[in-house]
């Protein structure tokens, strides 16, 4: 007795997947850019949330609490005794940190710089992966993905970039 599938299986299953397949290849890229560009805003911004204090927007809990942004206490001694990057010392790397993971995850919210304010953040993953958390590469390597990704295709329709394009760039015959 045969278990081979029977070429009648075979070519249902075949249609099966080629349909699934040009389902998926439907998906909008506007719509996966956006969800790349609010996600991994999230990572960065929640972790510049933890560096500051007397300015608090916390995403996920829907917390304000607004005043002079100011360097938590600890994070100056997190960044020495942590995560120790060369080259830079801790009172420059600690604000310039918190600065950043504001700064950057709010334009890709907006989407205005898209690719750079992504490139910005893959500089500071690869800083992260290099020098702090060298073991976190399955972590470090899905934020790489996604900032690559909107390095490479933009930040799609629903971005403040792609009316700036359509209304300011060159006019194609």
């Amino acid at each position: 007795m045969s278990t081979a599938p029977s070429s009648a299986n075979t070519s249902v299953l075949a249609r099966t997947v080629t349909a699934l397949i040009g389902l998926f290849e439907r998906i909008p890229h506007s719509l996966i850019a956006l969800v790349a560009r609010l996600s991994i805003a999230a990572v960065f911004w929640t972790s510049g949330q933890t560096k500051v204090q007397g300015f608090v927007v916390n995403i996920i809990t829907g917390e304000v609490q607004l005043g002079w942004p100011h360097l938590s206490d600890s994070v100056v001694a997190l960044f020495r005794d942590e995560y120790k990057l060369p080259f830079i010392s801790p009172e420059i790397a600690a604000p310039m940190a918190a600065a950043a993971e504001h700064l950057f995850p709010l334009l890709l919210v907006i989407g205005l710089g898209t690719r750079f304010s992504a490139l910005a953040l893959l500089g500071m993953t690869l800083v992260i992966e290099i020098f702090v958390y060298p073991d976190a590469y399955p972590t470090h390597g899905t934020w790489a993905a996604v900032l690559l990704y909107l390095i490479a295709r933009g930040p799609g329709a629903l971005a403040i970039d792609h009316w700036l394009a359509r209304r300011y760039g060159p006019r194609r015959p």
